[in-house]
């Protein structure tokens, strides 16, 4: 029996944003075989940035992992653009997260949790993914967290 993604996400009241056009010369996703390919995304939600700044400085855990779900769905709708319907999903792959913040700031993983436990919940056991979390000193248009993923589809 197929996954019904789309109602699961009705089900936990997950609205998912327009997918953002990139910012800078790229493509937001690329399939190649069976695999998606989907840039980085920041905190956009319907053309407006948010959480912006760096953790350990103005947000804290509890923000950036608020940033980090918000990249996490902006991650989603990119890939239902790429397969127009998110049951032929199979497997969310790796995500690797980068998150804006001090030099002493040690609470990377805790922070991409956000996209992490979203992709969970979305997809279920299909939703367990490989992973990196590392900082950086800044991200495009000064926003705290970037996420991008590699997905598995039929």
């Amino acid at each position: 029996m197929a996954r019904k993604v789309e109602t699961r996400l009705a089900e936990l009241g997950i609205e998912l944003p327009r997918p953002p056009a990139p910012i800078a010369n790229y493509v937001p996703f690329v399939v190649a075989g069976n695999l998606v390919f989907v840039a980085g995304q920041g905190t956009l939600w319907n053309g407006e940035t948010l959480h912006l700044g760096h953790l350990g400085r103005n947000i804290d855990i509890d923000e950036g992992y608020r940033a980090a779900r918000l990249c996490g769905l902006n991650l989603i709708a990119q890939l239902r653009a790429a397969c127009g319907d998110l049951d032929r999903v199979r497997r969310v792959v790796k995500l690797l997260g980068f998150v804006a913040c001090t030099a002493d700031f040690t609470d990377h993983p805790k922070v991409v949790n956000g996209a992490s436990d979203l992709m969970v919940e979305v997809f279920g056991d299909a939703g367990i993914h490989a992973r990196a979390a590392v900082g950086s000193a800044s991200l495009p248009l000064d926003t705290a967290v970037e996420v991008e993923g590699v997905f598995e589809i039929a």
